[in-house]
């Protein structure tokens, strides 16, 4: 099927912009977000027999979560993600005629190479590459009249093993890929920032937004039917327990048999550190429904260290997760060496390093006769329309039966996209969005998210963005970036 797949070049990209302002702050990590930035691409390929196809992708510009070293501002962190992007239009666009996986793959290493260079860390050089690749699968299914789910089934992008993935050599890519089948619904899981109200006496009467949506978590149990919670952990045990509790105290008697997932953001500095936090919420009789209700740990130690000892005790107690620390295509490996069973999907680290690590996991349960490691979906701040749809499309692919989703809590809907934009995604996706005194939103069934809409050719829009309500993207700094903060 490999040598089935079109050979196609990337003739040209447009960037752009847009912005909202948030409707509640959200804490995670080292940051408390307020506003955030979409970077939209559409780009031009080129098949073989003359055709030409214009794809499109969207992901957040986010400042503090590809790389949270203080000293530089969180323009400069977007700066460092537009400079990723110039790099793989780049390298993509020298690189002539190949398959969609192919460009991906064989300008890999000169990415990692030249972002190295200007001293993007791995997460930040597979911004670029991520949505670049989105709009060219997208372009290549709407010339093809492919959907996503077709192109990946018939392996219309051209993956294969390489010496990227060499722990899946001897591995039938093919027959993995072909056996995917699109979810038409996933469970929503939803996201407890570290300054999300819990309760009403947690908000004062002067910070209500009052725009109809749910604002406590009280709120958001009730109104959404939500079975799901990802629950953010602030790396001081204390405080974590205390805010452990209250969650509890809210889930416990309104969220039914409700299941959870702890994320520490990299904010615990070690192994010990999180595995104390463990040992106390394992100790709280307050706790036991919750902890009894975690899946597992993200991400919770730092990733300058995290891939550097062995996490097998705690992992003993509780699956254990990479998130942050999945950089580059070696590093879901190396995790499992140490003892971490599951790793993220997340569309803005890349689409085929999603479907690699999925059939990394395939094939690592098949070899254990157990489901031993797994896969989760986790969320950027997913805006609604593009952003959301692609990755909803992608993890509804893989089989993944919940989904963090951020966006449509923290972002109202739409609300950022001209009124015709709008009418346009609602249109196209009646089972994903609804319109109801604002703007159009995520439609939230029983807690669910219904997909069936996404399957379509392209890869999962069915409906125009309005560019010229965007901006363009300003051209990224050349150089290393915040160079003279980093060395004063």
């Amino acid at each position: 099927m490999t040598a089935d797949a079109p050979r196609l070049a990337l003739e040209s990209v447009e960037r752009f912009e847009r912005d909202v302002k948030l409707r509640l702050p959200f804490r995670f990590g080292v940051t408390t977000v307020t506003h955030a930035t979409q970077a939209v691409i559409r780009a031009k390929i080129a098949l073989p027999d003359g055709r030409r196809a214009t794809g499109v992708a969207a992901e957040t510009l986010a400042a503090k979560w590809f790389d949270k070293n203080l000293a530089l501002s969180d323009e400069d962190n977007l700066d460092q993600l537009r400079q990723s992007l110039d790099l793989a239009i780049e390298l993509y666009s020298a690189r002539g005629r190949d398959t969609a996986f192919g460009l991906y793959a064989g300008a890999y290493r000169e990415q990692m190479a030249r972002a190295a260079s200007l001293d993007l860390n791995p997460l930040v050089a597979s911004y670029g590459p991520a949505l670049l690749d989105r709009a060219i699968l997208d372009a290549l299914g709407q010339a093809e009249q492919l959907s996503f789910a077709q192109m990946i089934a018939r392996n219309t992008p051209g993956l294969r093993v390489t010496d990227l993935t060499p722990d899946l050599q001897g591995f039938d890519l093919d027959a993995f890929l072909g056996g995917l089948r699109p979810g038409q619904s996933i469970d929503l899981r939803h996201t407890v920032g570290l300054v999300d109200p819990i309760t009403a006496a947690d908000q004062a009467a002067a910070e209500r937004v009052e725009d109809g949506l749910p604002e406590t978590l009280e709120e958001v149990v009730r109104h959404t039917g939500t079975r799901y919670y990802k629950l953010k952990v602030g790396g001081d045990v204390s405080a974590d327990l205390d805010r452990l509790t209250r969650i509890a105290a809210v889930l416990d008697r309104d969220a039914g048999a409700y299941r959870a997932t702890l994320d520490g953001n990299e904010q615990y500095d070690s192994v010990e550190g999180i595995a104390e936090l463990w040992r106390q919420m394992a100790e709280a009789p307050a706790l036991t429904k919750l902890v009894a209700a975690i899946l597992f740990i993200e991400q919770p130690i730092k990733r300058s260290v995290a891939l550097s000892r062995p996490v097998a005790a705690l992992a003993a107690e509780k699956p254990l997760e990479i998130d942050e620390s999945d950089g580059d295509l070696s590093a879901f490996p190396a995790a499992v060496a140490l003892g971490y069973s599951g790793v993220s999907s997340k569309n803005c680290k890349g689409l085929y390093k999603s479907l690699l690590n999925a059939a990394r996991v395939d094939k690592m349960n098949r070899e254990a006769g157990a489901e031993r490691y797994f896969m989760s979906a986790e969320d950027l701040t997913t805006w609604a329309g593009v952003s959301v749809q692609q990755d909803l499309a992608l993890v509804g692919l893989l089989g993944l039966t919940h989904v963090e989703r951020n966006g449509h809590h923290f972002i109202d809907g739409m609300s950022f996209a001209p009124e015709a934009e709008q009418r346009a995604f609602v249109a196209a996706h009646p089972d994903l969005y609804a319109r109801a005194n604002g703007p159009a939103r995520l439609r939230i069934d029983g807690g669910r998210l219904a997909l069936g809409s996404l399957d379509r050719p392209g890869f999962a829009v069915g409906a125009a963005m309005d560019f010229s309500a965007m901006r363009a993207m300003p051209a990224a700094p050349r150089g290393v970036i915040g160079a003279r903060k980093a060395s004063a």
